[in-house]
């Protein structure tokens, strides 16, 4: 008899698990208790794949060797309570797809800064003649590719939520770019529990592996005091010189590894401010680590195009600038927008609120922003933390109500920047959406 694998959710991580299992010979059945894209649908059709839609029927679950979940399902949703009730494993696609590659696997986490990181890493390793694959939460599902395309190197996009179900996975190559509160309703609201997610990057790593680290980061520093982790270390800093790893210092860009250093100007870079150069270190580490060339390596770091949706300028109307940011679903990736901005901002935050401490952007707030435009179903939280600045505040629950006050409120050399600190989940599919949808109304004007 097959050995029987089930996958929950019908999206491109699943149906990549899913082509992978039929692949390796497994018995495949896959769950949504949505509906699934028709692009999904014809997918698992052409490779025979057994699925349902808008259920999920126990009976054809729980009779599972291994149940394989998408990221998106809670831990407290009734299925996955009722698998693990019943003691079958429950995995994540990428923990899975690892076991049939030996490929160089860099994987890449953080609350901020991730995709921007994976996108430049895999650029240069592209530039640089490797055969590789981009996965994770950018690409195509890293499951598929092993299926499909054999390459020997990965750039992975991982986030806290593939992590958690991930066990013998390891990275050759770990990268964590920094840890603030984020998806703290996934955690019990428990900074800890996040931050031990965070940390499964460094998981089954061995003395001959590399952890890449953002050593400005205080959680992280600390974190490193309570763990024994024995891949070779490779910090990196705005500010403090280290031995191997990558710092900055009278505006020049360093990278030390055992036998070579690298120097740039990071005005050189293609991606400014502060956050990108930590994005920039990051990548030129592993760079170096791989022993790519260092004119291949500047020329990559200063050509690269940046991520859509993370700080992406969509354009100049009457001298106003538009930019989008709604890849920033986090507090923290608000701070860095801000912390950029050098004109007045008006400023568009809202959305499904993840359990947000405002206080840290106070002070770039009452700087910085001229007018807040918040745009969500319940707009209570920020009104609440916001209202005693004194700045003028407008509730909206559409994008394009969102654009035309911020357009009316703005004048010549102001910024109206979309950085909306939140989940989008209450009035759009996704972060994309609600940055296409930005963009497509700016252009209305």
């Amino acid at each position: 008899m097959k050995k029987r694998i089930v996958i929950l959710g019908g999206g491109e991580s699943g149906t990549g698990a899913a082509k992978l299992a039929r692949v390796k010979g497994f018995e495949v059945f896959v769950s949504d208790s949505g509906e699934i894209q028709p692009k999904y649908k014809a997918f698992l059709n052409k490779h025979l794949i057994e699925w349902e839609e808008k259920k999920h029927t126990t009976e054809l679950i729980l009779n599972a060797l291994e149940v394989i979940k998408s990221p998106g399902i809670p831990d407290k949703a009734p299925i996955i309570k009722t698998i693990k009730a019943k003691g079958i494993p429950i995995i994540s696609e990428v923990e899975f797809a690892g076991r049939y590659t030996d490929a160089v696997k860099i994987c890449i986490t953080g609350s901020n800064g991730k995709t921007t990181t994976t996108m430049l890493t895999y650029h240069i390793l592209k530039k640089a003649g490797f055969n590789v694959g981009l996965a994770g939460n950018v690409g195509d599902s890293f499951a598929l590719q092993v299926a499909e395309k054999k390459h020997d190197f990965y750039v992975i996009e991982l986030s806290s939520f593939q992590l958690d179900g991930m066990y013998d996975f390891k990275a050759e190559i770990a990268v964590l770019m920094n840890i603030t509160p984020d998806h703290l309703d996934r955690y019990e609201y428990k900074f800890q529990n996040y931050i031990d997610s965070k940390f499964r990057i460094t998981q089954n790593q061995k003395e001959k592996d590399f952890f890449i680290y953002c050593s400005d980061d205080d959680v992280i520093i600390k974190e490193l005091e309570k763990r024994d982790i024995m891949a070779q270390k490779y910090p990196f800093s705005f500010g403090k010189e280290v031995e191997q790893g990558a710092y900055v210092k009278n505006n020049n860009f360093i990278i030390k590894t055992p036998n070579s250093e690298f120097t740039m100007t990071i005005h050189e870079l293609a991606l400014q401010g502060r956050h990108n150069t930590y994005n920039s270190m990051a990548a030129a580490i592993t760079s170096q680590i791989l022993m790519i060339r260092k004119d291949l390596i500047r020329e990559s770091l200063m050509d690269f195009q940046s991520v859509e949706h993370r700080l992406e300028p969509v354009v100049m109307v009457h001298g106003i600038e538009f930019i989008n940011d709604s890849k920033a679903t986090n507090v923290n990736s608000t701070w860095y927008a801000l912390e950029c901005m050098s004109k007045p901002v008006i400023w568009i935050v809202g959305g499904q609120d993840k359990g947000n401490d405002y206080a840290i952007l106070m002070d770039l707030v009452k700087t910085k922003v001229k007018a807040i435009i918040c745009l969500g179903i319940d707009n209570s939280k920020i009104r609440q933390a916001f209202e005693p600045l004194g700045k003028k505040m407008v509730d909206v629950t559409s994008m394009d109500d969102a654009v035309i006050s911020a357009y009316r409120l703005a004048k010549k050399n102001d910024v109206i920047l979309l950085s909306p600190c939140c989940a989008s989940f209450d009035l759009f599919e996704n972060f994309e959406d609600r940055g296409r949808q930005f963009k497509h109304c700016v252009r209305e004007l």
